[in-house]
């Protein structure tokens, strides 16, 4: 857990030098998990592992900033898709070089096998963990 708050503090510094001192930790559970392609809300809170109106609350404060947009969901027009805006997707592609350069000081770190190991081993666990999750929800 040490290392994740080390992750999102070298990611909110980024941020800050890059111009986007009004992201805040909290929009990090967002702008993580957003992606590029749209997505709607209750699948954003699934993702990014919030209530519904905890997430609602977050891309109201970041599309209040500039960094997302709801459009209009093509497949039902009673729902809104949510997309980064321009500014926001520039944002997450400094975000992503940080990702990077982050992966690869660590790893250097640790050694390139060892590190790519352990973050297969943190996937497997949250991906079991998420499988368990829909198992005890039952069916969907």
């Amino acid at each position: 857990m040490r290392l994740l708050a080390e992750f999102r503090r070298e990611l909110l510094d980024e941020a800050e030098s890059h111009g986007y001192g009004d992201i805040r930790l909290a929009h990090l559970q967002i702008t993580g998990n957003v992606g590029t392609k749209g997505i709607r809300l209750t699948a954003l809170a699934e993702r990014a592992q919030l209530s519904l109106a905890a997430t609602s609350e977050l891309v109201n404060e970041l599309q209040a900033l500039g960094y997302l947009e709801r459009r209009p969901d093509p497949s039902d027009a009673r729902a809104k898709l949510i997309f980064p805006s321009p500014r926001g997707l520039t944002m997450l592609r400094e975000a992503s070089a940080k990702v990077q350069a982050l992966e690869q000081l660590w790893g250097s770190y640790a050694g390139k096998q060892r590190f790519e190991a352990a973050l297969q081993t943190l996937q497997d666990v949250l991906d079991a963990t998420r499988e368990s999750g829909r198992q005890d929800r039952g069916p969907a």
